[in-house]
């Protein structure tokens, strides 16, 4: 049986033609890919587009593979050049080209102990050609502790059994570099079917297992992001759910009383549906037999922004129960906003509304104003002062005051319900909600107001989230 020495380079190669053929498509590949990884932006934070980044490494580590392989395969066995002809390469060439050599080859004869290495391997070992070959009883001796072992079974099984060798270890090279050996091998066997000598291919696939690695650690990062996503996503969802009302339908208050509200509400969720934003709305019959309404918003998305709406639209509740007029309340919402562990921004409309006087009584924080909706016409309400909560500290909010009639629907919302993907502005948005006064006021109910809302504005790609609230002055 013909020796294996230097498997990796073929006495006979095939015709270039077909082999200069495969070169240039893998040329093409690469050139390709390299276009890919130039247009590949990543940010520091981006889990997808780290993974992205590490297949397109390891496609390239394929790649050059495949080219050097190709190259060989064109080349042949080249002769050997005369010393003389050899540039004397420094310390620094000799390490860069120890690292870029990838496959060696050597021969193990049991039965005179010669050992032949491969110029290539000596280079993958980090080992002078002078200090010779290593035997087979010496090679664990590079190995890591842990993995010799392995390599012993694998040589045993070789020599007694007769199976292939194939299998990876890790060696520590002379200059203290660390590298991963991919070896595969056969034993030679002699006339007599006894084990003559072994062979074996090492390729150092140092570089590949990295690539792996990388595209491996990023892919569970992402999956782990996308998992602490979707719990938090679940979380908010049903922190929101815990924390809006509860009801249905619409509501009618004060009951008995002449001038009672009827209030319907809705929630409508971003495109993506996956931003769970801190959109809020509430309708709650007082002690003193007012109404509170009210619509808010705060900045941010997820767990923290649901929390915090949690904490504001509790505070509000408890602060208007106990009778403090929307525009002294809204700032003491200013005030807890500011006292917060995690700061934020928010928006807000606080509504008390006197059904025995018809009047109702209001503050905003930088939001939108309620829109009334009053014989066949609407428009938006005058806003008092106000600024952001959280923005400035002691701010002060005017309060306003605005005479009902029956028949009348106010119309509370939050920034989302008018934020569309196609780019419309707000004002278009409420161009298009005052447009439907003669509907909203022929209806006969807060509930055929709301539906006539969330359909004119409930379809397409919305950006945001988005809270309306109806209220409409009873019979």
């Amino acid at each position: 049986m013909p020796s294996h020495l230097f498997a990796d380079r073929p006495a006979q190669p095939p015709e270039s033609g077909s082999v200069d053929a495969l070169i240039s498509q893998t040329r093409r590949l690469r050139g390709g890919l390299d276009a890919v990884r130039r247009d590949t932006v990543v940010d520091d934070d981006d889990v997808q587009g780290r993974w992205q980044r590490a297949l397109c490494d390891l496609a390239v580590h394929h790649l050059d593979d495949l080219r050097e392989h190709l190259d060989q395969l064109k080349e042949g066995l080249p002769p050997a050049p005369a010393p003389e002809d050899l540039p004397d390469p420094g310390p620094e060439a000799g390490a860069e080209a120890a690292v870029q050599t990838r496959v060696g080859s050597a021969e193990w004869n049991l039965l005179t102990d010669e050992v032949s290495w491969s110029e290539e391997l000596f280079q993958i070992f980090g080992r002078s050609p002078e200090a010779g070959p290593l035997p087979l009883d010496e090679l664990g001796s590079t190995l890591f502790s842990e993995d010799q072992p392995l390599l012993t079974a694998m040589v045993t099984a070789c020599l007694v059994d007769g199976k292939p060798i194939d299998g990876e270890f890790r060696i520590v090279r002379a200059d203290g570099r660390v590298r991963t050996l991919h070896m595969r091998g056969e034993p030679v066997l002699d006339s007599d079917g006894c084990t003559a000598s072994m062979w074996a291919v090492l390729r150092d696939v140092s570089e590949l297992r990295r690539s792996q690695r990388a595209v491996r650690e990023s892919r569970d990062s992402l999956q782990r992001r996308r998992e602490i996503a979707q719990t938090e996503h679940r979380l908010a969802v049903e922190l929101q759910e815990a924390v809006l009302p509860p009801w249905r339908g619409s509501l009618r208050f004060p009951h008995g009383t002449t001038g009672a509200l009827d209030v319907a509400a809705h929630y409508l969720p971003s495109a993506s549906s996956v931003l769970i934003g801190g959109d809020w709305y509430d309708a709650l019959e007082l002690a003193d037999g007012c109404s509170l309404l009210t619509v808010g918003d705060l900045t941010g998305h997820g767990v923290t922004a649901t929390s915090g709406m949690a904490m504001m639209l509790g505070a509000l509740r408890g602060m208007a129960m106990a009778g403090i007029e929307p525009g002294p309340l809204m700032g003491w919402l200013n005030q807890l906003l500011e006292a917060s562990a995690q700061p934020a921004l928010g928006s807000a409309v606080c509504c008390r509304y006197d059904p025995a006087r018809r009047t109702l009584s209001w503050a905003q924080s930088g939001h939108p104003a309620p829109l009334l909706f009053r014989g066949g016409a609407g428009r938006a309400l005058v806003p008092p002062e106000g600024v952001l909560l959280g923005a400035t500290s002691g701010a002060a909010y005017g309060q306003a005051e605005e005479r009902l009639e029956t028949g009348d629907v106010l119309v509370l919302h939050t920034d989302g319900l008018l934020s569309r993907g196609t780019g419309a502005f707000r004002s278009d948005g409420i161009e298009r909600l005052l447009a439907l006064a003669p509907r909203v006021t022929a209806a006969r109910s807060a509930q055929d107001c709301l539906r006539m809302v969330v359909e004119e504005f409930g379809e397409g790609q919305r950006e945001d989230d988005a809270c309306v609230l109806v209220a409409r002055v009873a019979d």
